[in-house]
């Protein structure tokens, strides 16, 4: 038993580490997408003669940002797009943004569960009552149509009954669409050489499905759910 909380603590002062490390060494900064656009051509050079060096490197720090609740999951998203184009970029982001997830939620159901509990408590109520409601289908509409942060979704989902795996694959599904389109606004943002590229069809039209996405998931999934309520079996009574 001691060992177990010995071994708690010590994963617990490792993470506060990191995010200390962060704050003071001012890493946010390479987070923006100032820093990428200026360093994007040192990247595309080093990626082509180190590739598998540059994926792992990448989904590391995609990892532990997400894992650790860190900013700069978007920015990392679009920056995957501009570096390793659409098709590579979805796959490393998909699968280094689940993991990243998993982790934190298993960081707030291991170590932060009493914090989390008490730090977002009205949140964690409407969470039970949608799984119980809805099961994982849920969790699949929260990675849809993002009503918490995606960091929020990764913490209180740790201390729902949710199994790990469960999480785990529904939220690759759920957060492949919305993958996509920011990866693939990262590829176009790269071509931009110029002013002129801003109005070019492309990049609009990607920003474009940015904004309509949300709200055509949103439109799906209510006529999913209407269409579900309307085929349940009726009891006899009224």
């Amino acid at each position: 038993m001691k060992r177990t909380i010995l071994k708690k603590i010590a994963v617990l002062i490792l993470i506060l580490a990191m995010i200390a490390a962060f704050r003071f060494f001012h890493l946010g900064q390479y987070l923006t997408l100032a820093h990428i656009k200026e360093s994007r051509q040192e990247y595309v050079v080093l990626y082509k003669e180190h590739k598998s060096l540059v994926i792992a490197g990448y989904m590391v720090m995609y990892i532990l940002a997400t894992s650790l609740s860190l900013p700069g999951a978007v920015v990392l998203t679009i920056a995957g797009g501009a570096l390793f184009g659409l098709a590579t970029g979805t796959i490393v982001v998909s699968f280094a943004s689940t993991i990243g997830a998993t982790l934190a939620c298993v960081v707030s159901r291991f170590l932060l569960r009493n914090w989390v509990e008490k730090k977002f408590a009205d949140k964690i109520g409407r969470v039970n009552e949608g799984i119980q409601q809805e099961g994982g289908f849920y969790l699949f509409t929260l990675r849809l149509i993002p009503v918490f942060p995606f960091w929020l979704i990764n913490l209180v989902m740790g201390v729902t009954k949710m199994r790990l795996f469960t999480f785990y694959w529904i939220s690759q599904v759920g957060m492949l669409p919305a993958t996509v389109m920011y990866v693939n606004a990262g590829k176009e943002l790269a071509q931009l050489d110029s002013l002129k590229g801003i109005i070019s069809p492309e990049l609009l039209g990607s920003f474009a499905l940015l904004g309509i996405f949300p709200l055509a998931a949103k439109r799906i999934i209510a006529l999913y759910k209407k269409r579900k309520g309307s085929s349940r079996p009726h009891n006899g009574y009224t």
